[in-house]
């Protein structure tokens, strides 16, 4: 019951802040790792209020849930501590929705009121993480997409310092995945 009334406050954050990441850069904000979280979210939180706490919907939310506490952590643990503005992306517009609210709503939603994945499913955040950054490098590299984060702009940066970057998010994703799981089986 609780977790399908978060779901309802979700869904209606992640729609009213879809529209302020979407308006100027179109089909281009797919790019960031961010929005695809909020998607993620979006469907899971759908989906949930549709089947119920059925197995898929349960990996689906845990993979959502896992992609929350990661665009979370790189956003105050690497971007701003990089020299991102905090006000505008934590405390404002879509910020405050994607990168503070619907990441926390959600990840206490799943741990506390959820049924939760079992621990086979670890891998599969850091497999769609790995997937994305590949994907991106590889637009970096060839030159048909700048960024979205300076991690990916492998022509800004060295092939050992790209090399690393991918290590350490995927380390960090691995970590998330698995305290999740952890934080969930002690409820």
């Amino acid at each position: 019951m609780f977790a399908k009334i978060i779901s309802v406050i979700v869904i209606s954050l992640e729609i009213r802040s879809i529209p302020l990441s979407v308006d100027a850069t179109k089909f281009r904000s797919l790019a960031y790792y961010t929005r695809l979280s909020n998607i993620a979210t979006l469907i899971s939180s759908f989906m949930l209020l549709i089947f119920g706490q059925i197995r898929a919907v349960t990996a689906v939310r845990y993979l959502a849930v896992c992609m929350m506490v990661m665009t979370f952590f790189v956003m105050t643990c690497v971007l701003v501590p990089m020299g991102a503005d905090p006000k505008r992306m934590l405390w404002s517009g879509s910020g405050l929705y994607h990168h503070v609210l619907c990441p926390v709503l959600t990840f206490l939603s799943y741990i506390i009121f959820e049924k939760h994945a079992g621990a086979d499913l670890i891998w599969l955040p850091a497999a769609v993480t790995l997937a994305y950054g590949l994907t991106m490098i590889y637009l970096n590299w060839k030159k048909v997409y700048d960024g979205p984060y300076p991690f990916f702009k492998v022509h800004e940066q060295t092939p050992a310092k790209t090399v690393m970057w991918i290590a350490v998010l995927l380390a960090a994703v691995t970590l998330i995945s698995a305290l999740v799981w952890f934080a969930a089986s002690l409820i």
